[in-house]
């Protein structure tokens, strides 16, 4: 999913510029191939070309995309040179009448003459003073003479030529200060054109060669060939060409891009403004041919755009889901059927957020069976109890037990669903996998597994074996669960080996990483050595227009920077919302969904009271909690309010919102303490919310495997 920089949507330019798969390449120090060789400093000057070379046409004369923008950018600079010449203008006439003026009066007065002719032994002027009085007078004369001859010229002039003369001879003069008032560099000052170079000013040829010198890609003898020539994007961001590396110094496009950060340095820009990749066989490309995109700015400035999935009153989750753009602005889309994903990176920088675009689009899709577990517990898939086949929230001992037992259930639906679709024929089912026939015709939805932060399911269990059982079964569902029609979806803040195995991590195909602290943390994410392949989100920066941006690698040699779009709390119950009724219009609502009161409730416009929710939210899938559990969970749901309460506090609360306790012990796993049953909670309920619960169908013409 790499975006080429090139010249005119996707496609290497062709024409002269362009060296072709199959020509030879001079063995010289100044290769050449049938593109442009960029010059460098001190090479040799090349030979004198014959009547029997081929002409070379220039590329803004024979290709019409490169015309188009070479006409447009000089319209640009034009423009710029106009509108800095109009302001700068009358500040350089005023400046040059001011310096004409004291040069005449530093002439009129004679003060040289007067200071060489003071006598040093008494300080006197003495009698040769008249002569510079007499100097003094003749040249005020002068001055006098040349403007009286002057203004008398301009009036014989417009009496007889016209009053175009004593216009022009104003002009003139204005012209004459204007140049006398140019800006005048001190000694040894530098001319600001020729400081570091400025890409949104100027990418030129010898800015390349020098970054590539700098980085040690070329010897000094050498230089880059150009095989498209500099000009700007389509969209006016930035400069792009394709270029050669050249032969015998054995480097290559793998080369140039894990020397990336060098380069970048040297052209002056940041690195996130940079974008290199090898340009592949298929476009014309080989191991030393480079597409090389420098952003006149921070690409990823502004702020995000919100996601089609938020309109959307539906949308196919067979087909490509809308992600974000890259830095050129083109829209990029994941398709994850078939495939799973493992998302990474710090706190806090939209790491799950760019996760729920996926779970979103799985939402939105009525023949989409969720199955979800939020480690964290937290407000960001709050909503998902609506929609979720199976929905575990915490990562306490009850959570530990419902998230294996949902796995369990997921490896038997997986082996259930393969020993069904090797019973159907060849002609039926071609390629051994769900197709969207069958998943209607038997009922077998597509079934994204979605784990945010899977680290805290691992650092609960304290037993080494249980940790290893753990990620053999997720392991396996990774392995053979999407050509079952199960997507594994997990995300993590802490990727490493304990926090997630490398096992689990190695096994999953698309990567996305916002930002980490050092290349080492990226390729825990996205793979070992994809940094040093240009695949690095270490180079993103902490400020808030990185929020949301991660890199995202589809396979072994694929990868972009995407700004993934923006989809917050808000907008995402909202969608939840849509999911639950189209699954109850579809009669595809199944699992925990069925039961969630909550839903119900908005169903019958019911409000229930803030403690009795949160109070269920606690439960998730149990039917009887310890108080003590319950008070945990509470504190994890909202700790301002909950912080502070006692096993009395949350009693009396319940008791004020109308729950009638049946008994004060509960006994879990042989041990009995103070605690709550789930059918005391929900009695509080009025009886036509509780009715209004959906009940879950069973597939009805899937055989028994």
């Amino acid at each position: 999913m790499t975006a080429t920089p090139d010249i005119e949507g996707g496609q290497v330019l062709t024409g002269p510029w362009i060296a072709r798969p199959g020509q030879q390449q001079a063995e010289t120090s100044r290769p050449v191939l049938s593109g442009e060789v960029l010059p460098a400093r001190g090479a040799p000057v090349p030979a004198r070309p014959r009547l029997s070379d081929p002409v070379r046409v220039p590329a803004w004369l024979s290709d019409r995309a490169v015309a188009s923008r070479t006409v447009r950018y000089a319209g640009v600079l034009s423009g710029r040179v106009l509108l800095r010449g109009t302001w700068r203008a009358p500040v350089a006439v005023l400046r040059g009448t001011w310096r004409a003026g004291r040069m005449w009066w530093h002439w009129v007065r004679a003060e040289d003459v007067a200071i060489e002719l003071r006598d040093p032994t008494s300080g006197r002027m003495g009698r040769d003073v008249v002569v510079v009085r007499k100097l003094r007078g003749e040249r005020w004369k002068i001055t006098g003479a040349v403007v009286a001859g002057g203004s008398i010229g301009e009036i014989i002039a417009d009496a007889m030529v016209g009053g175009w003369v004593p216009a022009a001879t104003g002009g003139a003069v204005v012209l004459a200060a204007g140049v006398a008032g140019r800006y005048r560099r001190a000694p040894g000052e530098a001319s600001p054109w020729a400081g570091e170079p400025d890409p949104r000013r100027d990418l030129a040829p010898e800015h390349l060669n020098d970054a590539f010198r700098a980085a040690g890609l070329l010897k000094a003898d050498t230089a880059l060939v150009l095989c498209a020539p500099i000009v700007r994007d389509r969209h006016g961001r930035g400069w792009e060409t394709v270029l050669d590396l050249p032969r015998g110094a054995g480097k290559t496009a793998a080369h140039a891009i894990g020397k990336a950060d060098v380069i970048a340095a040297e052209l002056g820009v940041d690195e996130i403004q940079l974008i290199m990749s090898r340009v592949r066989a298929h476009a014309g490309g080989h191991g030393r041919r480079l597409s090389l995109w420098v952003a006149d700015d921070d690409p990823y400035l502004g702020t995000p755009i919100r996601s089609e999935l938020i309109e959307a009153e539906r949308f196919d989750f067979w087909t490509p889901v809308p992600f974000g753009r890259d830095a050129r602005g083109n829209r990029i889309d994941v398709l994850l059927l078939w495939q799973s994903a493992f998302f990474g990176g710090l706190p806090r920088r939209g790491k799950t957020f760019s996760m729920r675009l996926l779970v979103a689009a799985a939402v939105l899709d009525p023949w989409c069976q969720v199955w979800l577990a939020d480690g964290k517990g937290g407000a960001d898939f709050r909503a998902m109890a609506g929609v979720a086949h199976r929905y575990v929230a915490g990562a306490d001992v009850g959570d530990l037990a419902a998230f294996e037992a949902m796995l369990d259930e997921l490896i038997t639906e997986m082996s259930r669903r393969f020993a069904f679709l090797a019973t159907l024929s060849a002609a039926e089912c071609p390629e051994g996998k769900l197709t969207p026939e069958i998943m209607r015709r038997y009922r077998l939805p597509l079934i994204p597994f979605v784990i945010d932060e899977l680290q805290e399911y691992f650092e609960a269990l304290d037993e080494e074996k249980d940790r290893k059982r753990v990620v053999g079964k997720l392991a396996r569902i990774a392995r053979r669960g999407p050509a079952a029609g199960i997507m594994p979806v997990y995300a993590s803040q802490r990727p490493d080996a304990q926090s997630v195995p490398t096992k689990l991590r190695e096994i999953v195909t698309y990567r996305y990483c916002t930002q980490v602290t050092d290349r080492t943390s990226s390729d825990m994410v996205l793979g070992d050595g994809k940094a040093r392949a240009g695949a690095d989100a270490s180079i993103l920066s902490d400020s808030e227009h990185h929020k949301g941006v991660g890199v995202l690698v589809t396979g072994p040699d694929s990868f972009v920077v995407v700004k993934a779009d923006l989809l917050d709390n808000g907008d995402y119950e909202r969608v939840c919302q849509r999911g639950r009724a189209l699954r109850l219009d579809e009669g595809t609502l199944t699992g925990d969904a069925c039961g969630d009161l909550a839903s119900a409730a908005a169903s019958r416009a019911y409000v229930i009271p803030t403690v009795i929710a949160d109070v269920l939210e606690a439960f998730g899938r149990r039917a009887r909690m310890w108080t003590d559990d319950i008070l945990s969970a509470l504190v994890n749901i909202d700790e301002d309010a909950y912080g502070e309460w006692t096993g009395t506090e949350l009693a009396e609360a319940l008791e004020g919102a109308g729950v009638k306790r049946t008994m004060k012990q509960v006994k879990i796993d042989g041990d009995n303490r103070a605690g709550w049953l789930l059918r005391d909670i929900e009695g509080a309920m009025p009886a036509d919310v509780l009715a209004a619960r959906p009940v879950e169908g069973a597939p009805a013409t899937a055989p028994e495997a």
